[in-house]
């Protein structure tokens, strides 16, 4: 290769690519991991083979390329492998990069592939297989032991949509797949489709509906008698696609729109909510319902944080003009009115929420962030705080609103946590908190095991990675009992 990654703050920092696979045994440790941890944890990351081909890109347009923490007995392995996607083959063919704009296929080199997937938002375990999933595409399938790529994966002809959300849910009563798509015809299409799959992989539920309008519709959420959808004011269009634009735009005009489907209902039985204007609905901390009331725990920005998707005049908010909060909405079916208004579970900003997913759809009291203070030391050396910057890993109790963190140092910041229990049948939030740990002076990174009752505490074991890891999106817990 004889081009180099632009130095821009996407490309540079915790966004250097990495483009590290590998296969290291026994990872070094410093403190004790409890032997009670036996599992994979499961993440992945956008990470570039090569350089943008326009010659810069967004985070999100990476290759993926998942890591499989193997935990046994107090000790840990890491195994690394890109996703073999039919994108990443022609860029391999190639010997270069064959993509534009994200999530634009008109900008691509007519040598790129058909299927545009990336598969690096997210990897769960589910029937036998672990997919790494995008949501403009159909999972990916690999082999949960050596992670080598099965190939595209529509649970053998039962999704018919072109597309697969990265975010699903399990539902911890029977082990049912919930998940759904959106632009579920294609891009710019407002279709979503909403599937439910059970735990061989058979196709439960598939109900058909229309948005008002296409919009990301990053995540969603679960309860025991529903599922709400919610779509975030960033439109899509296929004619601003044809000319180069972006697949995303922001309307500040729009509200935060939910869609609320009865588990057991049809199309028709859809309710649509509107919650403020110019407002950012982040991931889905949990979700559940008592009598006719549904309530949805997400963080909630009061304005557009992705800068690289900004509104029809080129307009962004400064991050620092922006506020983020842990909200709480409630969605009461017996009343006519379909407004919605949130209210504040935390007064910090927090983002990646995770909780006791023995309790997902279920009322819940633990949830575990990662946070920002910004009154904490901060390096001035490294000038200013990168984008997705959380320098605090914390729990919330979201009935008495107390907080515990930990904070790591002056230059370290996080990835996305994942909860393990302490056992099987431990109390609803007690276990283990596993993150990854960016050090920006350094070229390593480090995985964190603390106690979810002692976070401020601090690690009770340093996993020592010999590399940088790249910044990455989501991943998941899968006890060894699942993985046979």
């Amino acid at each position: 290769m004889n081009k180099s990654f632009p130095n821009t703050p996407e490309f540079s920092g915790l966004y250097k690519p990495s483009r590290i696979e590998a296969n290291v045994i026994d990872l070094e440790i410093e403190g004790t991991v409890p032997p009670e941890i036996n599992g994979i944890f499961y993440q992945v990351s956008p990470d570039p083979q090569y350089p943008p081909m326009l010659g810069k890109d967004i985070f999100f347009n990476g290759d993926g390329l998942v890591s499989a923490f193997h935990f046994e007995q107090g000790r840990v392995n890491i195994r690394r492998r890109y996703v073999q996607t039919d994108r990443l083959k022609a860029q391999y063919r190639e010997g270069r990069s064959l993509n534009g704009i994200y999530r634009n296929v008109y900008t691509n080199d007519p040598l790129a592939a058909e299927n545009n997937n990336t598969a690096n938002t997210t990897v769960l375990f589910h029937g036998g297989i672990l997919l790494s999933m995008k949501e403009d595409g159909l999972p990916y399938a690999l082999d949960p032991e050596t992670l080598e790529t099965k190939g595209v994966w529509d649970f053998n002809g039962q999704i018919t949509s072109a597309t697969f959300t990265a975010h699903p849910k399990i539902d911890p009563s029977n082990g049912d797949l919930l998940c759904f798509a959106y632009e579920a015809k294609g891009d710019g299409t407002p279709d979503i489709a909403y599937y439910e799959i059970d735990s061989t992989g058979k196709l439960k539920k598939e109900v058909w509906f229309k948005a008002p309008y296409a919009a990301m519709i990053h995540d969603f959420a679960v309860t025991e008698h529903h599922v709400i959808f919610p779509v975030i004011p960033l439109t899509a269009d296929v004619e601003r696609m044809k000319q180069g634009g972006q697949h995303f735009e922001w309307q500040p005009d729009l509200p935060q729109l939910f869609g609320v489907l009865p588990r057991n209902g049809n199309a028709e039985d859809v309710r649509w909510f509107k919650g403020p204007k110019d407002g950012f609905q982040g991931h889905t901390l949990n979700s559940y319902e008592e009598g006719n009331k549904l309530f949805v725990d997400m963080p909630v920005t009061s304005g557009n944080v992705f800068y690289f998707f900004p509104q029809a005049d080129g307009f962004v908010p400064s991050p620092e003009t922006l506020s983020s909060q842990l909200m709480r909405w409630t969605f009461d079916l017996n009343s006519a009115s379909d407004q919605v208004e949130p209210i504040p579970l935390t007064e910090f900003p927090c983002e990646f929420p995770r909780c006791d997913e023995r309790f997902t759809g279920r009322r819940y009291r633990h949830g575990f962030v990662l946070a920002f203070n910004p009154s904490l030391p901060f390096d001035a050396s490294l000038a200013e705080r990168p984008f997705q910057f959380f320098n605090q890993l914390a729990h919330i109790d979201v009935e008495t609103g107390i907080s515990d963190a930990w904070f790591p140092g002056d230059a370290q910041c996080f990835q996305e946590p994942i909860f393990v229990p302490r056992s099987e049948g431990a109390p609803e939030g007690d276990g283990y908190v596993i993150a990854l740990l960016n050090h920006l002076h350094g070229d390593n990174t480090e995985l964190v095991v603390l106690d979810s009752k002692n976070m401020a505490n601090g690690p009770l074991a340093r996993i020592k990675i010999p590399f940088r890891m790249r910044m990455s999106l989501h991943g998941n817990w899968t006890p060894a009992a699942l993985l046979g």
